[in-house]
């Protein structure tokens, strides 16, 4: 905390809700000594919609769409949560190939987020053109998965048992010639982006978070491996298609703002691997269990199901009292929790680098107010 004296007084600012670089309706209170922030308090709930509760009126069909409003950026890896909790809560064994095709398009799609987050993380410190870049490349990902799924945000391809359509030659060929594009492109992002002098001078050594803060947080994803443990629910809790893959988790050294895109950065290189290696070895065979009832009723019962997203751990707590209708459903979101920590990163800082520092924690509003 800052000295100050007994004469000096703090002023309130408000940054946000209607704010570019909250990326949604987030309210930060903060308590100023001239530039430097003496309190950051996060007001949330302007964006609430009661997911949990709409899964009390709706049956598990009518309810999988709510997973790709829940987080619209990695909506692919909600909806697969969501379809393996009731799975495991039925006990329905998905083919291997939809396992494989699962876990390709969950990738891409943790690119596309990871796309739009560096895009409009370097437009809030200032620079344009890498946004540019971002979304030219993210460009050829959604039109890769527009045509299998249909849509280019808020999926919801996934079934109980599968999925509904089958990868073709003209995908797997364009998903190939995509890869081995992004792989050139490497070097364009370091020299733009990584070996900026500019970028460095703002994120290097800024909102530094410990390792003892990540773990009283419970903060996941880039936000603990930018810290520098290596904790990722692919890898802890292996589920689906993943531990037939051979990838690595990219951590920090000194838990900042720069270490946290660094992370994201490599993340992106280690989806590639992933993709790659499963469009190699991607098995024969149906791509949807067999005799899946067309209207679920699971035995009265409990199941909680994690994946990775792209902001970190996603948990589905699902309660069933054998009905068609979930009698509860509990999302653990890792936006909620990685948020927790912005007060305590915040204080001494300048208010330029709060923005800095709440833009790499990598929060989707709607995840927070579900």
């Amino acid at each position: 905390m800052l000295e100050r004296g007994l004469e000096e007084k703090t002023f309130w600012l408000n940054l946000g809700p209607q704010h570019p670089s909250t990326h949604g309706v987030l309210r930060v209170l903060l308590e100023m000594d001239g530039e430097y922030i003496v309190k950051a308090e996060p007001v949330i709930g302007y964006g609430h919609r009661g997911h949990e509760h709409m899964a009390e009126n709706r049956n598990y069909h009518q309810f999988l769409p709510n997973m790709g409003r829940v987080d619209y950026l990695h909506a692919l890896a909600f909806n697969q949560c969501y379809c393996m909790a009731v799975e495991k809560l039925m006990g329905i064994k998905v083919p291997e190939r939809a396992e494989y095709i699962r876990v390709i398009t969950a990738e891409m799609n943790r690119l596309t987020s990871h796309f739009l987050w560096v895009g409009a993380y370097l437009m809030d410190l200032g620079a344009f053109t890498p946004f540019l870049y971002c979304f030219d490349d993210r460009e050829n990902i959604l039109d890769l998965l527009d045509r299998l799924t249909g849509s280019r945000l808020t999926y919801c391809f996934y079934r109980f048992g599968g999925v509904p359509v089958d990868l073709d030659d003209e995908f797997i060929a364009g998903t190939r010639a995509f890869i081995q594009r992004l792989r050139r492109r490497w070097v364009d992002y370091d020299n733009l982006v990584t070996k900026n002098i500019i970028f460095i001078k703002r994120t290097k050594d800024v909102g530094v978070i410990t390792k003892e803060q990540c773990v009283q947080y419970g903060l996941t994803g880039p936000m603990v491996r930018g810290s520098g443990i290596p904790y990722d629910i692919r890898k802890s809790e292996p589920y689906s298609a993943y531990p037939e893959f051979d990838f690595e988790i990219p951590i920090g050294e000194n838990g900042d703002v720069y270490d946290r895109y660094i992370v994201r950065m490599r993340e992106m290189e280690q989806s590639l691997r992933i993709i790659e290696q499963a469009l190699n070895k991607l098995p024969e065979g149906p791509i949807m269990a067999e005799k899946v009832p067309k209207r679920l009723k699971p035995a009265a019962g409990e199941v909680y199901q994690a994946v990775e997203t792209a902001r970190g751990e996603f948990g589905c707590y699902i309660v069933s009292q054998g009905d068609i209708k979930p009698y509860r459903i509990k999302l653990r979101v890792p936006s909620f929790a990685n948020l927790s920590i912005l007060p305590e990163a915040s204080v001494d800082n300048l208010v330029a680098d709060v923005v800095a520092i709440l833009g790499s924690m990598d929060v989707v509003v709607p995840e927070i107010d579900r």
